[in-house]
């Protein structure tokens, strides 16, 4: 048998102790990954969202599972398996916390009898299924042949050989002068049925029932432990039996099993997260990952956006980019609160969940194999460090220079507000420059226009505004020159601030 993986090929990474990015806050991308594994702390899923996967052939692997678990009958057989072994594990963890020994043990046979059953239940599930993912494939196969091991079968048998010798077992319990009494059950008359008898012919149609529940509990008090210690004395065969069980299959989850439960989580939970958004009409795609810089979406959307809107009814608004040939920066211009930073948002967004091998907002795209994202985002000073706010851009936009290679995606949000016009000009097209000589993917978002024009690598797009009512912002964004002053012009001519209208009032 293979030790099969859903999330990888070859070797298993250790990536457990791996740490968040440093853009995901800039991009939201904290925000997505905090909701997606909010509801399954136990799995530790933070890591493989933060790791994105440098193999093509590792994401297109990934791409199939998701193929596959997106078949709803299918979904629902592993969740099942999921919720099954959820209950494993809180049966083994409710070991931990008791004091009596039987107690335990036979919390541990009931986990056991339920791993084996949620086991057989996977393996016949997979076996009904049209796969075509080579990660789902191979552990069907490691199924096929774990289930029928005689390792597995031994462990079941024996698990059902054990607890059926149990259930027989009967007893009774004699109370007399304050004292407990346990003896073999010898065939006497059950009153309590005899009892139900009698009093069954006086039921007169439908009454109020007075019986009370007793809320049951996994614990166990001293009387209740002492009393199954007398149990177990009178019948010794079966509590070593017991005893040897649990002494010769502990543990008994197989580890390739312990993985799958956790790897598929990582699949279950991203897809519960975009569920709902997809059930509102926004579409989700499969991204062909390129080496060749030119790359493009249609109909994409910010992510942390789309699930914070799904309960109200604000529209989520859709847009397109694209790079070819040459082209390599975004230049992104507009008014202020046109969507100009959640597009940038977006285009990081898009580039490390595609790298992780999930489907991606939008109806079609075509995305970037990076090795690393860098982005840089306004902050508040620092009182602290004692640096002024363009010295510490400049200090963070230095460091990441001497990360940065040809391969990385730059992601800039309006740095250099804090100095003049004419210095953030020429020390943004100094950055520009630097970007262009790596020949590295950018979006830019700033109130500069002068950049839009900087090279032949550089595409210009605006956050536009209605035409009839220029406060009005369409959040869409689209491939044309930067028009900030026609904006302008625009607005003053609504609030009548243009020259001649101004002097038509001062001289009327």
């Amino acid at each position: 048998m293979t030790d099969p993986s859903i999330l990888f090929i070859k070797e298993i990474p250790n990536i457990d102790t791996a740490a968040q990015p440093l853009y995901f806050p800039d991009l939201n991308l904290d925000q997505i990954v905090d909701t997606i594994t909010a509801r399954k702390s136990d799995y530790n899923l933070k890591p493989f969202f933060f790791t994105p996967l440098t193999d093509p052939d590792t994401i297109v692997y990934r791409q199939d599972v998701f193929r596959d678990i997106h078949d709803l009958n299918l979904l629902a057989g592993l969740k099942s398996f999921a919720e099954n072994m959820v209950q494993v594990r809180r049966y083994l963890g409710l070991v931990e916390k008791l004091d009596f020994h039987y107690h335990k043990e036979g919390w541990i046979l009931e986990a056991a009898l339920k791993y084996c059953q949620a086991v057989m239940d996977l393996e016949k599930e997979l076996a009904q299924v049209n796969l075509a993912s080579a990660g789902l494939l191979s552990v069907r196969a490691f199924l096929t042949d774990y289930v029928h091991s005689t390792a597995f079968q031994g462990l079941y048998q024996e698990a059902l050989t054990v607890q059926r010798n149990l259930a027989a077992i009967r007893y009774c319990i004699i109370l007399q002068n304050g004292t407990v009494r346990v003896r073999n059950y010898e065939g006497e008359i059950d009153y309590s049925q005899e009892i139900l008898k009698t009093f069954e012919k006086f039921k007169q149609g439908a009454v109020k029932d007075y019986r009370v529940e007793l809320r049951e509990s996994s614990g166990m008090n001293h009387i209740e432990a002492k009393i199954l210690e007398f149990v177990a004395r009178l019948n010794p065969s079966e509590f070593k039996a017991l005893d040897r069980f649990c002494e010769q299959h502990s543990p008994f989850i197989h580890p390739v099993i312990q993985r799958f439960d956790r790897e598929l989580q990582f699949y279950i939970s991203y897809l519960d997260y975009i569920t709902d958004i997809q059930r509102r009409g926004y579409p989700f795609c499969y991204p062909t990952l390129t080496r060749n810089k030119e790359v493009y979406a249609k109909d994409t959307f910010d992510l942390a956006l789309a699930y914070n809107l799904l309960y109200q009814e604000k529209p989520l608004i859709c847009n397109d980019f694209s790079l070819q040939g040459h082209e390599r920066i975004i230049v992104v211009t507009g008014p202020n609160q046109g969507g100009k930073t959640t597009f940038a948002r977006m285009f990081g967004q898009l580039h490390h969940l595609a790298n992780l091998g999930c489907p991606v907002p939008g109806k079609d795209a075509q995305l970037f194999l990076f090795d690393q994202i860098f982005t840089h985002f306004e902050r508040e000073e620092n009182v602290r460090n004692l640096r002024g706010k363009l010295q510490d851009d400049l200090l963070r936009i230095h460091t990441i220079f001497q990360q940065a290679t040809p391969q990385s995606i730059f992601i800039l949000n309006e740095i250099f507000s804090s100095t003049t016009l004419k210095d953030a000009v020429f020390l943004s097209q100094q950055i520009l420059s630097r970007i262009s000589e790596l020949d590295a993917i950018c979006v830019w978002v700033t109130f500069l226009d002068e950049l839009s024009t900087f090279n032949e690598k550089v595409v210009s797009m605006v956050s536009t505004v209605s035409p009839e009512n220029p406060l009005e912002r369409t959040f869409k964004i689209i491939r044309k020159p930067a028009d900030g002053l026609a904006y302008a012009l625009s607005l003053a001519e609504k609030h009548r601030l243009m020259y001649e209208q101004i002097l038509e009032r001062i001289h009327p």
